[in-house]
């Protein structure tokens, strides 16, 4: 625990500006991004008595070791700084919301030659317009089902539509009326492109005026005596209208607006957000977030903003935003949410009628998600809380292990040795933080060896980042200069201004899989580089043992115990890892050929290769002038293609079983 008076910046040396500070823990991480009108008077508040402060800002302050700030022109330019900062940083100690699910939208691929109708999840893409999001997917297929009958827009796949212009024959819906099947050419590009605007200025609350349209086109239908004509525009009309039932009518005046709802206790926060469009509910979202720093509801509010719109731009931030309390100070916020949108934004609390009911409609959805949430993982929490603590107790550490690594070695006859490690945080697993490795150290099946390997090298890196960062002195640092050329996994590399590295964060506990032998191997490479604060076990698969250094007898928990099932998860996970980089290691080498062993020559010059010969066969046949015609290869490249075939020695012929023929080398 860091004292804040020794970091503190000195009098007068903190600006009395607009801007945006970072705190920092002694390696070097950003653990807290702020803004201030007046950096000054704001970070002076950090650096009072501690019993003063609230708990969760005192935790921070003794966390960090260090404090820096930018200075900025404006309020708007620190939000806008901020925003970046806690996305590039992910700091431990900010508000950061999650998505309680993924919220499909539907969605309009205007960037494509024919746009088509889908529904989708996830980030937003380019060239996109999304309307939504929606609770459930099957609310938009019926909405887009009946919408169809009017705007036959495409709603097929790529491959679906690139098969159907191949054949000729459009697909069921374009028979039955609810695709203009733009793939046979039954539309035009243009025409095509028409409807889809069309269907997206329907979905964007524009009914009225194309409902009377269409009721024009009926009468006029029906007086001229096209009576099919007018039954079908009827049929039409009468579809739009269910569509638009679908989504009741909560604000009479057309509006288009957001309007955000939280609920909160001393732990958790819970936010709710209604879209509305020209007067309907359009969409629906929410998040759950832990209240990690001292923040009250205006807080909740602006960090809720930041995300909902720091990445939206146009109508995807609408002219009006009703919150619960306003951020303060709120200029700033309503600047820069008009900046988004490029137009005034109106950033207000709901007083009186229809849109101050709508917000409590609002507001008992965010206290029913967060009863929801905290029932869910209520359990979870006290589960893993007990695992955790039963790991320490029966380990005997000092506090629980809240984060555990775990290694495992995989190989095949000894061929092909891999390593996993992955990472379990607060009983989680932590994906991003997996690593996997290459046993190159020494050839052959020792899976001692390969585990003393795999440490040692996995804490090198942790011992050089500790180096740099100045918290490892010369005279008692390990030579960390080795590369790391085993390293196949996901790198997390990050900067030297404190976003996390590769390996920079130690475990408590390391957890290897196999018994005794392995356990010591994985003790003997912490001893050799001068770690004594990570523990280190074993879990022994055939009567899942936990062993622990230096010890002749195992630890045995109960079967039942929810740090032995933690144990078996974490040990598992590292197994399946382990495994799958193994067989993709296999795989890639079962379909490796004579050509891969030419140097200079990539995927796309041997695919033409073997589509201009037909088989390797051929081309080791043929002369250095035959190679130069194939497309892409000039003399000096198929000279060297020539000899390297020529010096592979040629596979055996195949042999067909049943009549002992030998067979055409076609699919070489």
């Amino acid at each position: 625990m860091a004292d804040p008076s020794s970091y503190r910046p000195k009098p007068g040396q903190i600006p009395d500006s607009p801007g945006v500070y970072r705190f920092r823990d002694e390696h070097g991480r950003v653990i807290y991004v702020g803004k201030a009108k007046s950096l000054r008077s704001r970070l002076s508040s950090y650096f009072q008595d501690l019993a003063g402060l609230h708990p969760r800002t005192r935790t921070m302050v003794t966390t960090a070791a260090s404090v820096e700030w930018t200075v900025v022109s404006t309020e708007v330019e620190a939000l806008q700084l901020e925003y970046s900062w806690i996305k590039e940083y992910d700091p431990r100690f900010n508000v950061k919301y999650r998505d309680d699910k993924s919220y499909p939208s539907l969605a309009v691929t205007l960037g494509e030659e024919f746009p088509r109708v889908q529904v989708m999840r996830g980030p937003k893409k380019k060239g996109v317009r999304y309307f939504g999001p929606y609770a459930h997917a099957w609310a938009i297929r019926e909405t887009v089902d009946l919408m169809l009958r009017v705007f036959p827009v495409r709603t097929c796949s790529a491959g679906v539509f690139k098969r159907s212009a191949q054949i000729g024959r459009p697909c069921l819906l374009g028979y039955i009326g609810k695709c203009s099947a733009p793939c046979v050419g039954r539309v035009s590009p243009e025409e095509h492109r028409e409807l889809a605007e069309e269907f997206c200025d329907f979905m964007a609350g524009r009914t009225g005026a194309y409902i009377r349209r269409l009721e024009q086109q009926m009468h006029d239908a029906a007086e001229e005596m096209e009576y099919e004509k007018a039954a079908r525009l009827r049929d039409d009309i009468e579809a739009l209208r269910r569509a638009m039932e679908k989504n009741a009518v909560v604000l009479a005046d057309a509006t288009d607006a957001d309007l955000i709802a939280v609920a909160e206790d001393e732990l958790e926060a819970a936010v709710q957000i209604f879209h509305v469009r020209g007067g309907r509910v359009r969409g629906q979202r929410g998040w759950v977030t832990d209240k990690v720093e001292a923040v009250d509801t205006a807080g909740l509010v602006e960090h809720a903003l930041q995300q909902l719109y720091g990445e939206e731009s146009g109508d995807a931030v609408p002219k009006e935003v009703l919150v619960p309390a306003l951020p303060e100070p709120v200029e700033p916020v309503a600047q820069w949410l008009g900046e988004r949108r490029g137009s005034r934004v109106d950033l207000r609390i709901p007083q009186r009628g229809d849109k101050k009911d709508l917000m409590a409609t609002v507001q008992r959805n965010a206290q029913q998600a967060l009863v929801l949430h905290k029932t869910k993982r209520a359990s979870d929490l006290t589960t893993r809380s007990r695992a955790l603590e039963e790991i320490s107790e029966a380990l005997e550490l000092d506090s629980a292990p809240l984060r555990i690594e775990c290694f495992d070695i995989s190989h095949l006859q000894g061929q092909d040795v891999v390593a996993s490690m992955v990472v379990f945080e607060d009983g989680l697993a932590r994906k991003s933080e997996y690593r996997r490795f290459q046993i190159k150290g020494f050839e052959g099946q020792d899976d001692v060896r390969s585990m003393h390997e795999v440490i040692g090298r996995r804490f090198r890196r942790y011992l050089r980042e500790k180096q740099k960062a100045g918290e490892w002195s010369e005279e008692n640092a390990v030579e960390t200069a080795e590369e790391e050329n085993g390293h196949a996994g996901p790198v997390d590399a990050r900067t030297e201004d404190g976003r996390p590295k590769r390996f920079a964060y130690p475990p408590q506990l390391v957890v290897v899989d196999g018994g005794q032998p392995q356990v010591a191997a994985a003790r003997r490479a912490l001893d050799e580089l001068g770690i004594d604060d990570v523990a280190v076990c074993g879990l022994a698969k055939r009567l899942e043992e936990v062993w622990l250094p230096g010890e002749d007898d195992p630890v045995v928990l109960p079967r039942t115990s929810e740090g032995l099932y933690l144990l078996q998860r974490v040990r598992d996970e590292a197994h399946r890892f382990a495994i799958a980089y193994q067989r993709s290691k296999r795989t890639k080498a079962l379909r490796s050929g004579p050509l891969d062993e030419v140097p200079g020559l990539g995927e796309t010059r041997k695919k033409a290769l073997l589509k201009h010969f037909g088989s390797v066969k051929r081309l080791r046949a043929a002369t250095v002038e035959q190679i130069c015609e194939a497309p892409g290869i000039g003399r000096k490249t198929a000279e060297t293609i020539a000899a390297a075939l020529a010096a592979a020695a040629p596979p055996a012929p195949a042999v067909n079983t049943a009549t002992g023929e030998i067979m055409e080398e076609a699919g070489e």
